[in-house]
């Protein structure tokens, strides 16, 4: 009954055809050269063919490789310009839509977990899907009750495309690394694919949305829409319309930019505090900006948040060793710093350090966190990664000693992501305003005063 091609020579295939073509495309355009064209105008053609072939077998895959490229696409902002041109807008794509299922495939899910009289659940249904995802797309509809709604309904076969795809993406992870300067592309694969089961778990999401929708219920700047029904593969809520992140990073204003960015950074760290949940999958697609509600003040955009599916449970919320590390950081004290660093395994035992050479290499990342307000850009996090990434210089070396601690992975990769959607937004965010409200071990706690009796002084 499935159209999503499962057969794992198939995919893998599709899959080892891209830095085949990637290789094809460089040899097509040093014959271009000798040909007598311009090397810059057949770069970026050469760059523009890719980010097509890029996104057309993505996208068509869906599953795990769909996935990948979301991921990337957060991180386009660490590229030099001249390359992430092309493939912008390509990845970007990735956030909102891929070639969708047919009608007839989505009509034999929701009979199948739903129920052969499943129209009777809805006044209407849209065949025409309005976003697809890595692992399911989403109809629009009209339930029962009058609600508008979003149905999510999974891809037959998205459990085994998800693996297959990320088992071969990592056997060319390598030549993925370019794309991102800085970053080890090996590790993201890995920890996808560790987390494919909870993902396919719609329970689970519904679970997660559920405690987000009742914690934000009355709050003034984050919406969630609430879970209508669950079933195996499908998933209905309310439907939640709204300016996608993307287009407010394309076409957005400054305000809205602005707005977006430090809602986005609220989400985040406040998530965690109030849920004990962090929601980990922050690219554009999964955010809307939304008008101010009745009554409020002008300009007062509020943030809507899709997609449940993954999240890292943190039951007391943010690990406090973040924010004191941040605070000792800023207070340069470089000692404390690297003892906390050993104390949580980010430097092994085996491993000597200098700690000034780690405060060094600390403190240009969190620029944002030391003044009041910090406009984030594409040239500052181009930078950052450039920084990291020259194998000459000595941030690189010393970044090459530390180690990430397996239950720090989640939070590192969601405070990447959303640092490069920030990025990509441009946003002057007071991040430290935020960091101050949610994070803990950012504010040093001081003792309270011992009460002075009726005979102190």
């Amino acid at each position: 009954m499935s159209d999503l091609p499962r057969k794992a020579v198939t995919r893998t295939a599709k899959l080892a055809a891209l830095p085949l073509g990637f290789a094809g495309r460089a040899t097509w355009g040093l014959g271009k050269r000798i040909g007598g064209r311009s090397a810059e105008l057949v770069a970026r053609e050469v760059q523009q063919r890719t980010a097509d072939q890029l996104f057309k077998t993505l996208g068509e895959l869906k599953g795990g490789a769909m996935k990948l490229g979301q991921a990337l696409s957060v991180f386009e902002s660490a590229l030099p310009e001249e390359v992430a041109g092309p493939y912008r807008a390509a990845l970007t794509k990735l956030q909102e839509a891929a070639p969708p299922l047919p009608a007839h495939t989505v009509h034999g899910v929701l009979a199948e977990r739903i129920g052969e009289d499943w129209r009777e659940y809805f006044l209407e249904f849209e065949d025409k899907p309005s976003a697809a995802a890595s692992i399911g797309q989403v109809h629009r509809g009209v339930w029962h009750d009058g609600r508008e709604v979003a149905v999510k309904v999974q891809y037959p076969g998205a459990g085994e495309a998800l693996l297959s795809d990320l088992t071969q993406l990592s056997r060319f992870a390598r030549l993925l690394g370019p794309l991102i300067p800085g970053m080890d592309i090996k590790p993201l694969i890995k920890e996808m694919r560790d987390r494919v089961s909870e993902e396919l778990d719609y329970e689970l999401e519904a679970q997660a949305q559920r405690v987000h929708a009742t914690e934000f219920a009355d709050d003034p700047d984050v919406v969630i829409p609430g879970v209508v029904h669950q079933s195996d593969q499908v998933l209905v809520t309310e439907w939640m319309d709204g300016i996608p992140l993307a287009d407010v990073i394309a076409d957005g204003t400054a305000e809205q930019r602005d707005r977006a960015g430090q809602l986005l950074a609220r989400f985040l760290f406040s998530g965690p505090a109030r849920t004990g949940l962090l929601h980990a999958d922050p690219h554009p697609g999964n955010f809307r900006l939304l008008p101010e509600e009745e009554g409020a003040s002008a300009g007062a955009w509020r943030l809507g948040v899709l997609d449940f599916g993954t999240v890292d449970r943190l039951p007391g919320g943010l690990p406090g060793t973040i924010g004191e590390s941040l605070r000792m950081t800023l207070e340069g004290d470089a000692a404390a710093v690297y003892g906390l660093l050993r104390e949580e395994g980010f430097v092994k035992e085996s491993i000597e350090l200098e700690p000034d050479e780690v405060l060094d290499y600390l403190l240009p990342i969190i620029e944002p966190a030391q003044v009041e307000e910090f406009t984030f850009s594409r040239g500052w996090l181009r930078d950052q990664a450039a920084r990291i990434a020259d194998p000459r210089s000595p941030a690189h070396q010393l970044g090459r000693q530390l180690n990430l601690p397996p239950s720090y992975l989640l939070i590192h990769r969601v405070t990447l992501s959303t640092i490069g959607v920030l990025c990509q937004l441009g946003a002057a965010v007071r991040l430290r305003d935020e960091l101050e409200a949610w994070l803990p071990g950012f504010v040093e706690e001081t003792e309270e005063p011992e009460p002075v009796g009726e005979g102190g002084v």
